[in-house]
């Protein structure tokens, strides 16, 4: 089965024409990562605004949902979870608050601290998100089959680990 070109096999082309005496493979690999991930996060980001969300609006909501019964963080938790600096974390909350999403609450462990906590409006909403992002991710990823899917997953994943060190 021949596969058809892409834009990436047009630019390698050219720099095989170009600079013939440079190794451009490496570009095989890291343009069309950043041409899928363009994608992917406009596809991601067409589905969270269907439901007046972004996507880190949807981060905090989701990472709350995963956190299980009382879905509760503190911000630092939150912090954490999300690798964002505290303003940045602050903005997201404050948002979310005023759509009525999360609120916040004393941490009972923590006088001085508190816990952002998602509304049951929260709740309803981000279960309602997660679904049509998770149907969304199953779409994207129609052309490859389940095992070139694993495949994907295992390779992306030996190099995510070997960047987080």
């Amino acid at each position: 089965m021949k596969m058809n070109t892409d834009h990436v096999d047009t630019i390698l082309a050219q720099w095989a024409k170009e600079r013939p005496d440079i190794d451009s493979t490496p570009m095989a690999v890291t343009g069309r990562l950043a041409k899928v991930t363009h994608a992917v996060s406009q596809a991601q980001s067409r589905v969270f605004s269907e439901f007046g969300l972004n996507m880190g609006e949807f981060d905090v909501l989701a990472t709350l949902l995963r956190s299980g019964s009382p879905y509760s963080l503190t911000p630092n938790q939150l912090l954490q979870a999300l690798m964002l600096s505290s303003g940045a974390m602050t903005n997201r909350v404050d948002r979310l608050e005023a759509k009525a999403l999360v609120y916040r609450q004393a941490d009972p462990n923590d006088r001085r601290g508190v816990l952002v906590t998602l509304t049951a409006t929260g709740s309803d909403l981000i279960n309602q998100v997660v679904v049509k992002h998770v149907d969304k991710g199953h779409g994207l990823l129609d052309p490859l089959t389940l095992d070139e899917q694993a495949l994907l997953a295992r390779l992306l994943k030996k190099l995510l680990i070997a960047y987080e060190r």
